[in-house]
């Protein structure tokens, strides 16, 4: 029997600001309005795809487990050993797991470090922001904006004539930098600017997502579905009168009203009780609104265990990210969207040891590759869509990301 590697959590006295403490290049983040994980270096990692990937993922996962001995002085959510996780939109894409050899946590006013090893505690150093300037020259993805007009224009037609309900279509922009891109500086100011937003950063996809795909903490999970978004003026009152219309625009009702539905049809099978509003609120961000409805469930006491990777299996993806019906909406994405999504829209957060943990939804987000980036954006296509308005909500979403690299 191989010998247990050790894996100590120990308090922290002092709250940390977690971004200032990564000490790589290849951070790992999960960080909101100061509070969440972030970790560095790798223990160990590997990468899963096809229709089995949660499933390979449990079973990669546990084996690990086994080869670990924990001691945690802690015992919250987000303590002990913790993998950070960064699936794929599509099966046939890979996607990452990863077991930091570092961990740093705050919450609740509680902070905490975690290290795998035998040595001393890790110190913990505040690392000074990037002051290197870096330019970027920005192109065209896949498509041009008036060939993915023409596919939104397809769509909706298909959509018209019943093919299907929904479908997300989303576009891709390509960025050259004139040096190494690095994705501690670009999630400093996703924080800076937008508080609100799960601040990631797995394996060069770094972002700053809304939308919270699932929470499951002690037999409680939550989703929050984001549907439906109007852009900012900056002008509190008219931004007060674009709120309101988004909340009683039918075209954005519409496409809430798929999401929020797939989301308690997919948590349902697995709850003894869920909680669905009646009807949304407005998300307020820096640049956007969105239509918002948090769904939260009691998970149901039976002889089956569920937890984190057998509720993303039945989860994902859901009519925010896809469409529905969701096997007509994949088709339809596979056939307009004329690129690869890679980990974009997909699950991304960590799980813990017992199966807990916290995933969002890889939105507002760009894929890191040394001097090279890729942004997404996409947008939810219903029969009340215009082209030239979803061009516009896309160009919207690619804004967070472009902003926090303009700052570099």
């Amino acid at each position: 029997m191989p010998q247990l590697v050790p894996v100590t959590t120990a308090r922290i006295g002092e709250h940390l600001p977690l971004l200032q403490l990564l000490s790589d290049k290849s951070p790992l983040s999960w960080v909101r309005r100061g509070e969440g994980l972030v970790g560095w270096g790798i223990h160990a990692t590997t990468k899963v795809s096809g229709e089995n990937r949660f499933r390979d993922a449990r079973q990669w996962w546990h084996k690990q487990l086994e080869l670990l001995s924990a001691t945690d002085a802690v015992h919250t959510f987000g303590t002990g050993p913790i993998l950070f996780s960064s699936f794929s939109f599509s099966p046939d894409e890979e996607s990452v797991l990863i077991i930091p050899k570092v961990l740093v946590g705050s919450r609740g006013g509680q902070s905490w470090i975690t290290w795998i090893g035998n040595g001393a505690q890790p110190e913990l150093l505040h690392r000074p922001a990037i002051a290197e300037k870096i330019n970027y020259t920005w192109r065209n993805g896949s498509l041009t904006p008036i060939e993915w007009q023409a596919r939104v224009a397809e769509a909706i037609q298909a959509i018209q004539i019943g093919q299907i309900d929904k479908v997300v279509l989303a576009r891709d922009l390509n960025g050259s930098a004139d040096s190494e891109i690095d994705p501690r500086q670009i999630l400093r100011n996703l924080e800076e600017e937008y508080p609100s937003t799960w601040c990631f950063s797995i394996d060069g996809l770094v972002g700053a997502t809304p939308e919270l795909l699932l929470r499951l903490n002690r037999s409680m999970v939550t989703s929050r579905v984001l549907a439906g978004t109007i852009s900012k003026t900056g002008d509190d009152e008219k931004d007060l009168a674009l709120a309101g219309s988004l909340a009683r625009s039918s075209k954005d009702l519409e496409e809430h009203e798929y999401a929020v539905r797939s989301v308690a049809q997919s948590l349902a099978p697995f709850c003894s009780s869920t909680n669905v509003p009646d009807s949304p609120f407005v998300l307020h961000l820096a640049n956007v609104m969105h239509l918002a409805t948090d769904v939260t469930g009691a998970i149901a006491e039976t002889s089956q265990h569920f937890d984190t990777f057998s509720i993303l299996e039945k989860l994902h993806p859901s009519a925010a990210v896809c469409g529905t019906p969701t096997e007509i909406a994949t088709k339809v994405i596979s056939v307009l969207e004329g690129m690869k999504r890679g980990r974009y829209a997909g699950p991304v957060g960590w799980i813990d040891a017992r199966g807990d943990g916290e995933l969002g939804i890889a939105l507002r987000c760009g894929q890191i590759s040394e001097r090279e980036i890729r942004l997404y954006a996409g947008c939810g296509i219903v029969s009340g869509s215009d082209p030239r308005r979803e061009l516009d909500e896309s160009q919207a979403k690619f804004t967070p990301m472009i902003s926090a690299l303009s700052k570099i």
